[in-house]
């Protein structure tokens, strides 16, 4: 899952550090509080792991209805485990993507799919077509399959594959895993790098090995949280600027991702743990627009550039063609494309990658419990349907391979094109 420093230690007691009480002690209770390296024992009578709590019955878990156990990282991965072929997918994405941040590979990025998966069988028939799609245009543009399993929601609404994957509200976690994990191996095996957005911060022990691409959203950007998360990942990491527009948090949460740190987590084997991460060299900006203002045009890209530069970071964006850069309207995102690709064109370097919103069929549709869905129409946000996005593809594919034949070598900051 992360980039960790040094490797997990052998198996041994958890010691704890314990406060020495304000009441009477016995010296051997003393000891053990001053002593950190004491081992804890827990009470010796059998417990219930699921409802075990050390402090009064009033004080804790008063708004938790009931609890279900959760598969651990290391079962899953068992059960369902990647073949040496989906691994080097895997691997190949993820290197592929960091050479086009780097500047070493001058493809254009595409990462395309649908806004989030709800069928999985609907996914692998738009990863049929995309893998296709990749295999003809893979002179020009890195494909990467958007797999989004979680969503999240400014108040309500449905959370996604993993947290509820029957549709129903049941919140079958544990089965949500498991088919989240069977689509990313079987696009792996079809040898589709796969890119997901990073929301809950324990997805990743069960998921992040089948990715070559992450997300850090709008909405969680600002987060330390899913900062610490992002420099301990074992992928390329796009940070969106934040809803509003503002892209100065995004900036500072490439840098800070970039570091090293020390961060709660859970081992494979779901125990908890202290993660200490390498940092992530290959985080970056994704410009994704905000409030009424797109930010995917000439002199908004040069502002998101000119701030990278500023701060010390790699000169190159991703731009997402959707969200508020299309003022959220799926017609408006091929346009996007088109503005996008003239500045790709005109030899502007500084933009390396480019987010679709894509699926079988146009539009959306409304999630309503007992009436059928529609094949391959999303349930969240509008998308375009898999003719138009071919057809943007293309657009996309020429675009790169105009700025390959406009510009040699690197481009300095001093190269971009002002608006």
């Amino acid at each position: 899952m992360v980039r960790v420093a040094g490797r997990w230690p052998a198996t041994r007691r958890l010691a704890c550090r314990q406060p020495p009480s304000r009441r009477s002690v016995s010296p051997e209770t003393a000891g053990r509080a001053r002593n950190p390296g004491t081992p804890c024992a827990l009470p010796a009578e059998t417990l219930d792991v699921m409802t075990l709590s050390l402090t009064a019955a009033d004080l804790d878990n008063q708004r938790i209805d009931h609890m279900v156990p959760l598969v651990t990282p290391a079962l899953l991965h068992h059960e369902l485990p990647l073949t040496p072929e989906a691994a080097d997918t895997v691997r190949r994405g993820r290197e592929a993507v960091a050479r086009v941040l780097r500047g070493e590979d001058d493809r254009l990025l595409v990462i395309t799919g649908p806004c989030s998966i709800h069928d999985t069988a609907a996914a692998v028939d738009y990863a049929d077509h995309l893998a296709r799609a990749a295999g003809r245009l893979g002179d020009d543009l890195l494909v990467v399959m958007r797999v989004y399993f979680e969503k999240p929601r400014t108040v309500g609404g449905w959370k996604g594959l993993i947290n509820d994957p029957h549709l129903d509200g049941t919140g079958d976690v544990n089965h949500g895993l498991r088919i989240a994990r069977q689509l990313l191996l079987a696009l792996a095996d079809l040898g589709l790098p796969a890119a997901c957005e990073w929301l809950d911060t324990t997805i990743p022990a069960y998921l992040a090995d089948t990715v070559s691409w992450g997300a850090i959203g709008a909405r969680t950007v600002e987060s330390q949280t899913h900062r610490m998360l992002a420099s301990g990942l074992s992928m390329p990491v796009g940070f969106k600027n934040r809803r509003d527009g503002d892209i100065g948090v995004a900036v500072d949460a490439v840098r800070a991702a970039a570091v090293r740190h020390v961060v709660p987590g859970v081992n494979p084997s779901g125990l908890p743990a202290i993660l200490h991460t390498t940092g992530n060299p290959d985080c970056h900006l994704v410009l994704r627009g905000g409030g009424t203002a797109p930010n995917h045009d000439p002199a908004s890209v040069h502002t998101a550039l000119t701030a990278l530069d500023d701060a010390g970071l790699p000169t190159r964006v991703v731009i997402d063609a959707s969200h508020d850069n299309s003022r959220k309207d799926h017609e408006q995102q091929p346009v996007v494309a088109e503005a996008i690709a003239e500045q790709i064109s005109a030899g502007q370097r500084g933009i390396v990658g480019v987010m679709l919103e894509s699926n079988l069929q146009a539009g959306r549709q409304d999630l309503h419990p007992g009436r059928a869905l529609t094949y391959g129409r999303s349930i969240t946000d509008a998308c375009m349907d898999w003719a138009t996005t071919e057809a943007v593809l293309n657009t996309l594919a020429a675009a790169s391979a105009a700025r390959r034949g406009t510009i040699t070598g690197d481009q300095a900051l001093s190269n971009v094109a002002r608006p």
